[in-house]
């Protein structure tokens, strides 16, 4: 099995900031505010105002439901904190005019899901119906424990999550990415970075349309405790 495609809890940029970057936002932390305006500001702050953060809203999974075709996104390119009050204001809007939300052609899951059992059965590896349905089986094959990981990302945004920070480090079809993932009173959200301080690469924001204005209001606060 290619394991090495993706480790959690793998050190971060962020264990070059804090200790032990697991328990800075703990709710029980003093300085927890200082260490979470830290953060916000290494990982998504900074790429803003390069012009290298993309916004990624998902959608579509309820209800218990996790399967890949279901899973909906769209994408926002974000300069400014107005772009993303642009961004809140158009899922505002369309959830008050009861029209579907923004949704992007391309697939998170299902097609690169596609693509990566198409591939491993061409190069002659037999998969079968456990194999291709149940997440966890997907690191059996080439590129599915990449896909397992997004899909454990996605499904913790969508359902929630005990723990307050984790990080992992993982290959993907565009590069080695870090993601951090935060799960907190003031939002949910994860961030998936480069793994160096590249200036060709962007920076995504990750989170479900549930967090998109509780995110909103927690990069305006660090931003304006800056």
């Amino acid at each position: 099995m290619p394991f090495t495609e993706a480790k959690e809890h793998a050190p971060g940029r962020l264990h070059a900031i804090f200790a032990d970057p697991y328990s800075a936002f703990d709710n029980q932390v003093i300085e927890r505010q200082l260490h979470l305006r830290v953060a916000i500001d290494d990982l998504l702050l900074q790429p803003m105002a390069k012009g290298q953060l993309m916004l990624r809203v998902i959608h579509g999974w309820e209800n218990g439901s996790f399967e890949p075709a279901d899973l909906d996104h769209s994408d926002h390119r974000i300069g400014s904190l107005e772009d993303l009050r642009k961004a809140v204001d158009r899922y505002h809007q369309a959830f008050e005019a009861s029209q579907p939300f923004p949704k992007d052609n391309a697939s998170l899951l299902a097609r690169p899901l596609e693509h990566a059992i198409n591939q491993a059965e061409a190069n002659g590896q037999a998969l079968d119906e456990e194999t291709r349905t149940i997440p966890a089986r997907w690191p059996a094959f080439d590129q599915g424990l990449y896909l397992y990981t997004f899909f454990k990302v996605y499904h913790r945004l969508t359902y929630g999550e005990d723990d307050s920070y984790r990080t992992a480090r993982c290959t993907t079809p565009h590069g080695p990415r870090e993601i951090h993932e935060f799960h907190l009173e003031e939002g949910e959200f994860a961030v998936i970075s480069p793994t160096e301080r590249d200036a060709t690469v962007d920076t995504v924001l990750v989170l479900h349309e549930s967090q998109l204005v509780p995110v909103l209001q927690l990069l305006e606060g660090c931003r304006e405790s800056a």
